[in-house]
């Protein structure tokens, strides 16, 4: 973020000194959560708002298919809900305390699946995926609901190269830094889905890759959604601090894959 500079003249002893007040840029970091297909706002709530606390504007939303619009469960395809996630980036990002150039965009299985593709379409600098599911290009005007679900579960457990996945290739593309967290005991999406994402980001800036030992796929249990919780604020920390102050010291563990903690959305 872009640091304000302001000279002026301090009187001492009836002398002049020179000093010079530095104060943040009047624009925040902008930060967006797309939960998880049978998820809602609510799941996101407290993260958004111990992230807001940096300093940040954080957006939290529902897609189509969810909460006031559940009787859509049966008809909303991955399109219509794609399209859910641009308009809500692009409402955070007209806000007027929101610096456009330092956007970070934190999505949960499904909503991380959308939120990949989302970077191919608009400025994303930072990215976080929890457990971020995968599907297939196929079918995407289909229902959501109507895909199959076997094959879906065959497609997770298949190496799947950026050339044959639109999210893997959006993420192949991304040169900002990105944040992948995994459930050790996560029955929807399998390691190897994992493994896809982590191998397409090869342009990234900086990769951080946690596994929360113990969670499952909805985080069930305080412990597990502590630890998540955790993880995305430490690392929100050290992206927008270090964003702040013009430092590349993130970028120290770039490539990273580093596991910790202890532990969801679907």
């Amino acid at each position: 973020m872009a640091t304000r500079s302001e000279g002026l003249d301090i009187a001492v002893n009836g002398e002049q000194i020179a000093g010079t007040f530095l104060a943040p840029g009047t624009k925040m970091p902008g930060v967006l959560f797309v939960h998880g297909w049978g998820g809602s706002q609510q799941s996101d709530l407290v993260r958004a708002k111990g992230v807001s606390g940096l300093g940040c504007v954080c957006l939290t939303f529902d897609l189509r298919g969810h909460e006031r619009t559940r009787t859509q469960r049966q008809t909303v395809s991955r399109d219509e809900n794609f399209q859910d996630v641009l308009a809500a980036y692009d409402r955070l990002a007209a806000h007027p305390s929101i610096d456009p150039s330092a956007i970070a965009v934190v999505g949960s299985s499904y909503g991380g699946y959308l939120s990949a593709i989302l970077t191919t379409l608009r400025p994303v600098k930072w990215l976080a995926l929890h457990v971020p599911a995968l599907y297939r290009d196929s079918h995407w005007h289909t229902p959501k609901r109507q895909l199959d679900r076997d094959d879906i579960a065959m497609y997770r457990r298949s190496v799947v190269a950026p050339a044959d996945n639109r999210a893997l290739a959006a993420c192949a593309e991304f040169e900002g830094d990105v944040l992948i967290v995994e459930s050790e005991h996560d029955d929807y999406i399998p390691h190897q889905t994992i493994m896809n994402y982590r191998a397409a980001f090869v342009k990234s800036h900086s990769l951080t890759h946690r596994i929360l030992d113990g969670a499952d796929h909805a985080l069930t249990g305080e412990l597990s959604q502590r630890a998540y919780n955790s993880i995305l604020l430490n690392w929100t920390t050290e992206m927008v601090i270090g964003s702040r102050l013009g430092s590349t010291i993130h970028a120290e563990l770039s490539r990273s894959n580093a596991v910790s903690g202890a532990g969801g959305g679907t």
